[in-house]
């Protein structure tokens, strides 16, 4: 796997070098009484996030910015897969921090789907933004449903990423498997070049709003493509996990003549159970005390609030993420 270093400034990504398997031996002071220090420790920190020109990508070059600039800590950020993937690859220690739609991470600590029989050792730092379900087809593919797959050739999103996981269920739901269509498990870049290319008829695909991809999809195809209303298949989703509800692309976002319902999954920013509770508060602290620099990263960090920076269940909150939300 490719995992190229991301840095961002405003919302231009810089590449760096990559970052490798690693121990983290930073350690958390203790205050008289107890209670950890919200203070980072001197260190360095890696960061999983998604598919280069998604809202994880964006975004999480932003937050290692953010670290970097206002903490002891260095941080990092790679390009992955995306859900399935970073969790695995946090818990192995690959990377210290991850994002991870919230389905995909209730599977995680349920030991459930791809994690079937092995529980993860995962908690969270935060809710974050809400990733949109967007489904997006050729205007001459025929297609104006999920059952209208069949036959097609859709993207269904990267291997072990949380856009493949609801791609799966949306499947599921109306009926189809995989031998009903021609799936492509390619990465949101090589999706967009083979719908412009004609190899592709749809993709799926989960992201914050707008995901740059999709907007460079829209502006250069127009009215060759559009997106379908997939909601028929929530009540099903709903069955699977209880996360999964109701939301809207609004028409602005782009350009459409109208807004577009469709099925919206909460995101967490996700760390081991043993990652130190000192740096888990200062990271914590600074995600809201910088917020207003995450949102000119990219807009989606408008979406995180204290209000809902603990609603993980059934992922449980980080004790030093509870610190610096003052939170029991």
């Amino acid at each position: 796997m490719r995992r190229a270093l991301i840095g961002v400034v405003g919302v231009a990504l810089v590449a760096t070098g990559c970052g490798g398997k690693r121990e983290d031996n930073n350690q958390s002071a203790q205050q008289p009484g107890g209670q950890t220090s919200c203070e980072a420790a001197e260190g360095r920190v890696t960061i999983a996030t998604g598919n280069v020109g998604g809202v994880y990508y964006v975004l999480g070059g932003g937050l290692a910015q953010v670290i970097s600039n206002s903490s002891k800590l260095k941080a990092t950020a790679a390009d992955t897969g995306a859900s399935v993937q970073n969790i695995q690859q946090l818990t192995d220690k690959t990377y210290d921090i991850a994002f991870s739609l919230a389905d995909t991470a209730a599977d995680a600590v349920q030991g459930k789907s791809a994690f079937e029989g092995k529980p993860q050792k995962i908690q969270a730092l935060t809710r974050i933004h809400s990733n949109y379900t967007q489904v997006v087809v050729r205007a001459d593919s025929g297609i104006n449903s999920v059952a209208d797959f069949r036959g097609k050739r859709i993207s269904t999103g990267s291997p072990k990423s949380g856009t493949e996981v609801i791609a799966n269920r949306l499947l599921q739901a109306a009926g189809l498997k995989d031998s009903d269509l021609s799936p492509q498990r390619l990465a949101l870049r090589q999706t967009v070049d083979g719908m412009k290319e004609g190899k592709i008829d749809g993709l799926v695909w989960s992201g914050g709003l707008p995901t740059p991809e999709i907007t460079d999809l829209t502006t250069s195809m127009g009215d060759k493509v559009k997106f379908i209303d997939i909601t028929p298949q929530l009540g099903a989703l709903k069955q699977l996990n209880p996360v999964y509800d109701q939301g809207r692309i609004p028409a602005a976002t782009y350009k459409q003549p109208s807004d577009v319902p469709t099925i919206v999954v909460p995101n967490f920013l996700l760390v081991r159970e043993d990652f130190p509770a000192g740096n888990a508060c200062a990271i914590t602290k600074l995600i809201f005390d910088k917020k207003a620099d995450l949102e000119k990263t990219h807009p989606s960090a408008k979406e995180i609030t204290k209000e809902t920076a603990v609603k993980t269940d059934p992922v449980p909150v980080h004790p030093g993420a509870k610190q610096a939300l003052g939170v029991s």
